[in-house]
């Protein structure tokens, strides 16, 4: 190794093989070679982690919302970047859901990556929506660099990104099939969800009678079918009811292309903690029993769920009806991206499951399901976007020293394993995240606006 930019040791390297000692050597933001740990190297600047720090890559969010523009009460790409990298999370896609207008067209798309422009901490992509009436912007939405389309099957929460029936779903599938791109599905059934109770008052179990699992099995198992007879390629976003799994299972196993991921909250948290009126717990799909979450961690050990993600949905805390803590009327989303790695380990590591997993879930699952080559993995040809994790030191969640916007959430009080200490994006240390205590500061955000790979050129930001 001669000639690097940045030369990093490791005594314990998450690398696609196993965790190990390691060499990493970097050049113009890039992975250049992966060595043993005393390999001979000459690099600009050198960095040995601690004994207790695991080199992992940076993580990939493909579920996030930044609302941002024209909610930017909510959440800013300033802010949630920084929580990301304070959080080891080095690439997030932008759902094109909350922000105003939403990304349904190519000048909505404009208009997302101009609010997002010079702002970023981390890179970001964005995700196109599927609604009724844009069928024929959706091409010159992927031409222009969305990473795929996500629709709902219910009603979204907000009325400018309403859901498909049952045969616009089927022609957004039959599109994204000849498209070759993905389709992402907020997969919950509007006619079970009419016909359960509707939520109303403080009572967390009236909220869940309102969702019931049987909405999500159902359709669950109308993507699987439409995406069956399409051949087109699903993927079932923020699944939280368990008895979805065997029918995915059993799809893959037929060869229909199509996935799933869970989110933190739905495996480290559970319907039984929820106290009358916090509705700090309230997201759509909700939370469920403590028993549906063991099911959720055994579908990732099966690789039925293929993705770690937060589906980071702020909101100002008003939404949240804190004054009467009703749960129908509260706002239906946790915002997570700072805790997101801390969390599931926390949880892993206490059921048996190595940080090896975690890094499989929540760094290379997302980036293959994105279609990001060069993220997700501590190898050769990647970006140099790299986590200093020490796996064993222990903090309580203080919600003032969150970088979200806002600060409510549902872990606060809680004692987590595993702390970020240094995040580093194509080989430079994040400005606005700690390094020993102390913020690093002086550089400007250095995210870049990615488009989907082969689109075209990945703009700094």
């Amino acid at each position: 190794m001669t000639g690097l930019d940045l030369l990093i040791r490791a005594r314990r390297a998450a690398c696609p093989d196993g965790i190990r000692p390691a060499a990493i050597g970097v050049r113009a933001g890039q992975i250049v070679a992966v060595g043993p740990y005393d390999t001979a190297a000459s690099a600009e600047s050198a960095t040995e982690l601690a004994g207790d720090e695991v080199l992992l890559p940076g993580l990939v969010d493909t579920h996030v919302h930044v609302n941002e523009p024209g909610r930017t009460g909510g959440e800013g790409f300033g802010s949630a970047t920084r929580a990301a990298a304070a959080g080891g999370i080095t690439t997030l896609i932008d759902m094109p859901l909350n922000s105003l207008p939403p990304t349904v067209t190519v000048p909505a798309l404009a208009a997302k990556r101009a609010a997002a422009a010079g702002r970023c901490h981390v890179d970001v992509g964005f995700w196109g929506g599927a609604v009724p009436g844009n069928e024929a912007d959706r091409e010159g939405l992927l031409r222009a660099g969305v990473f795929g389309f996500k629709c709902f099957t219910t009603d979204s929460g907000v009325p400018e990104f309403p859901p498909l029936d049952a045969l616009s779903l089927e022609r957004a599938m039959r599109q994204a099939a000849g498209l070759g791109c993905v389709l992402i599905v907020h997969a919950e059934d509007a006619a079970t969800l009419g016909a359960a109770p509707p939520a109303a008052g403080r009572d967390y179990g009236g909220f869940l009678r309102s969702r019931p699992a049987a909405a999500e099995l159902a359709a669950v198992s109308q993507v699987i079918a439409l995406a069956r007879a399409a051949g087109a390629r699903a993927h079932v976003l923020h699944l939280s009811a368990a008895g979805a799994l065997p029918a995915i299972a059993a799809a893959r196993r037929d060869g229909v292309a199509v996935s799933a991921e869970t989110c933190p909250h739905y495996l480290a948290l559970a319907a039984e903690q929820v106290s009358d009126g916090d509705t700090a717990f309230k997201c759509c799909p909700p939370i469920r029993e403590r028993a549906n979450a063991g099911q959720l961690w055994a579908g990732l050990r099966d690789g039925v769920i293929g993705c770690v993600v937060s589906d980071h949905s702020p909101c100002p805390p008003g939404l949240k009806d804190p004054g009467r803590g009703d749960f129908g009327a509260a706002w239906g989303g946790i915002a997570s991206l700072q805790l997101a790695l801390p969390v599931v380990w926390s949880q892993a590591r206490a059921r048996g499951y190595s940080l090896s997993e975690v890094v499989r879930w929540m760094a290379a699952g997302p980036a293959r399901l994105a279609g990001l080559g060069r993220k997700g993995a501590i190898a050769p040809g990647r970006d140099a976007d790299l986590v200093a994790f020490a796996p064993d030191e222990t903090f309580e969640v203080r919600p003032e020293s969150l970088l979200h916007r806002h600060k409510l959430t549902p872990y606060a009080g809680q004692v987590l394993s595993g702390v970020v200490r240094r995040t580093w994006l194509r080989g430079t240390i994040v400005s606005g995240t700690i390094v020993s205590g102390t913020v690093v500061t002086g550089a400007a955000p250095a995210g870049r606006l990615l488009t989907r790979e082969g689109t075209g050129d990945d703009g700094a930001g």
